[in-house]
């Protein structure tokens, strides 16, 4: 298939760097002495994992290598690709291998490809028919299979920095005659294109088209907005930048920086998740960070979820902005999120222990003949409402101690009413004498 002209190919394929040199960004990665320009340089391919958002070169990045070592290009999308297109890919492979030449496979996405499809490249990458470069926007810990990462080193790529995307828009104005740009327009479109060069280059093709049509002489920032609307950052709504967000969002909470957690929120909002996701984690928040420490968080996380339910949006999300801060500045505990892990770790690992008798129901006469109940003290009828010296465990289980309550907020009062309670206990205990209770 021959390739489209130059004026009719997207602004990205025409700007694609064509050596190393004309990359822009990822100095961690291609600059002097480090890993990839080693690998560059040293004229011996090795099978790589380029994980990184997109739009950060991880395309550019592979065909260069093609380039650099003289090796055949091929390119399989795993979005679209199967068994079919691997097979191929190793005829190919094998035929250019007959004549000399190295080959390179470049799977994109590779993180779409299923185990089956993903073992099929171990046996030609061990054999050395091909160097495999794998691209994937999500952790290829998760997402790759463990033989195949083990025989592909990993390079992390990162988004592209303010002055990178600066470097981009100045040649993509050379190369496609666009009206100069004020600096607030430039500014946001760099905020816009949040750190994808493919983005950005789209965008700027657009906006050219635009200006052209209506033969401005200055792109400014107002004309900017008019034109993009209220499109959103780029934002992945099922990978792990979500949860590295939402990740960010309850360290936010649990730390106590209020301002922090209502940036992650308002990030997420800004990225299209679904504010009720928000409130949902805002109530695990709750009883997990805050717990007995303040049990009005609790409370106020389900009424701003009930408010967001009523208001929608936007109005609603100020009910959850309201929760999202109370969250932060509240007191915090675990100690409830503690004992119940505590409490299921030990059931699931322990045998299944009797009801003692006196806490059994006793709704019929056989039950009450077999002593079912039978010495149970109604705490009601005590004084202070607590029947001192009265065992609530199973018979024989020492008390395991899962609820310590911490000096912190209302567990506090909690804490002095448990030593309280126990101290009552004891006394009871020793009044009744040794192997009382047994």
């Amino acid at each position: 298939m021959n390739p489209l002209p130059s004026h009719h190919q997207p602004l990205a394929e025409r700007l694609r760097p064509k050596t190393l040199a004309e990359v822009i960004g990822q100095p961690q990665l291609l600059g002097e002495g480090m890993a990839l320009r080693i690998a560059f340089d040293s004229g011996q391919p090795h099978s790589c994992i380029l994980w990184g958002p997109p739009g950060t070169g991880k395309t550019t990045i592979a065909r260069l290598m093609a380039d650099a070592f003289d090796a055949q290009f091929i390119a399989i999308a795993a979005v679209l690709g199967g068994v079919k297109d691997i097979r191929e890919a190793v005829e190919r492979a094998q035929s250019a291998l007959q004549k000399g030449q190295r080959s390179i496979v470049f799977v994109d996405e590779v993180h779409r490809f299923n185990k089956s499809q993903q073992d099929a490249f171990l046996p030609h990458v061990e054999s050395g028919l091909f160097t495999f470069i794998g691209a994937t926007t999500e952790n290829p810990s998760f997402e790759v299979n463990s033989a195949l990462l083990s025989r592909a080193a990993v390079y992390v790529l990162q988004p592209l920095t303010g002055p990178d995307l600066e470097l981009i828009i100045a040649r993509a104005q050379a190369a496609q005659a666009l009206a100069p740009m004020e600096g607030a327009a430039s500014q946001r479109l760099i905020a816009y294109a949040d750190g994808d060069a493919r983005r950005l280059l789209n965008t700027l093709e657009t906006l050219a088209v635009a200006a052209s049509q209506q033969k401005l002489e200055r792109i400014t920032d107002a004309w900017l907005i008019k034109v993009l609307g209220q499109q959103l950052r780029r934002y992945d709504k099922a990978g792990e930048q979500f949860y590295d967000t939402i990740s960010a969002l309850h360290k936010s909470v649990r730390g106590s920086d209020p301002d922090a957690a209502l940036y992650w929120f308002v990030r997420m909002l800004d990225g299209g998740v679904d504010p009720r996701y928000l409130a949902r984690r805002m109530i695990r928040m709750a009883s997990e960070d805050v717990g007995l420490a303040d049990p009005r968080a609790l409370r106020l996380a389900l009424d701003a979820a009930d408010v967001y339910e009523r208001l929608g949006t936007p109005e609603g999300e100020l009910a959850l902005a309201e929760c999202v801060v109370y969250l932060a500045v509240a007191p915090k505990s675990n100690a409830l999120y503690k004992a119940f892990n505590e409490a299921k770790a030990f059931v699931s690992r322990d045998g299944t222990r009797p009801v003692p008798m006196h806490l059994r129901n006793a709704p019929t006469k056989l039950m009450k003949e077999l002593d079912y109940g039978k010495g149970y003290r109604y705490a009601h009828d005590e004084e202070g409402a607590f029947a001192a010296g009265e065992r609530y465990l199973p018979d024989g289980m020492a008390a395991p101690g899962f609820y310590r309550p911490v000096e912190r907020g209302l567990e506090i009062r909690i804490a002095e009413k448990i030593r309280q309670l126990r101290a009552l206990n004891q006394a009871q205990a020793q009044a009744a004498g040794p192997g009382a209770g047994l």
